[in-house]
């Protein structure tokens, strides 16, 4: 079983660092790209990669993402082609850890058994699936059998009873959403963040990753102020999807990602 996530987290906590989680959508913008794309993210300084599974009707995500998934729909992108992705993004880095992001209906098509056996072989680390709460974690008890963590979101409306349901069951690192609404919202309240981070930690010791309203540097060293790891999206998507060429996106990937580094790093001298 790959402990590459649990195993980041700690060497990022023993180092007095935050941890960078960009988001991509699969197969945007250009399917050919996306594991030098992977490659440029982590050169810039990504601690742990999203990689999104493209899927039709993502309830979670705002026009962007939903636009980056429809693109990369219309290219053939599926679940088979972004476990061999993975795999070939692991031929030449074997510690960063890969958690798919997407819905259950593409499981559903794969298939349940097939999904983890094949997800496993290929090095992901974890999934979050939106669209499975902790009430119904048992439908993704294969991929946990094989080791594959199971990433739960929190959001700012989740009770005390659920959120302790989800303590009991965490493995990775615990996602929180930062206000209730869809990804890309401009909506980050930092004073409100801390507070429910703080909320989430008490009585646990599992990392907390702050998405949702992450667009910037300014807004990443706010996050990272209470979360062990700050998850930036619809600002890099938006970013990769005006690139036309593999060059142009390599170019925007690390250009967009790497200054957002060096003022995490930069805060935490501070």
């Amino acid at each position: 079983m790959s402990q590459r996530i649990e195993q980041r987290f700690a060497d990022l906590a023993q180092a007095g660092r935050k941890g960078l989680i960009p988001f991509i959508s699969a197969g945007d913008p250009l399917p050919e790209a996306t594991v030098a794309i992977m490659h440029a993210l982590v050169a810039a300084g990504a601690d742990l990669i999203e990689l999104g599974v493209p899927y039709s009707d993502p309830v979670a995500d705002g026009p962007t993402i939903q636009h980056s998934s429809e693109r990369a729909i219309a290219r053939g992108v599926g679940i088979a082609q972004i476990l061999a992705w993975v795999s070939e993004f692991r031929l030449t880095d074997s510690t960063t850890p890969v958690v798919l992001m997407g819905y259950l209906n593409p499981i559903e098509i794969y298939g349940h058994a097939r999904f983890a056996d094949d997800a496993s072989a290929a090095g992901v680390d974890g999934v979050l699936i939106v669209d499975v709460p902790v009430e119904e974690a048992e439908t993704v008890t294969l991929l946990r059998e094989k080791g594959v963590r199971e990433i739960f979101l929190v959001a700012p409306t989740t009770t005390d009873r659920r959120l302790a349901a989800i303590r009991a069951r965490a493995e990775g690192f615990i996602y929180y959403v930062s206000f209730a609404g869809i990804t890309g919202a401009s909506q980050l309240d930092p004073v409100a963040v801390r507070a429910r981070v703080e909320h989430i930690k008490q009585g646990g010791s599992i990392p907390v990753a702050v998405g949702f309203g992450v667009r910037d540097a300014a807004s990443a060293v706010q996050v990272a102020e209470s979360a062990d790891a700050v998850v930036i999206g619809s600002a890099l998507v938006a970013k990769l999807a005006e690139a036309n060429d593999r060059g142009a996106a390599l170019a925007a990937a690390h250009a967009f990602l790497a200054p957002i580094r060096a003022a995490l790093d930069q805060a935490v001298r501070r």
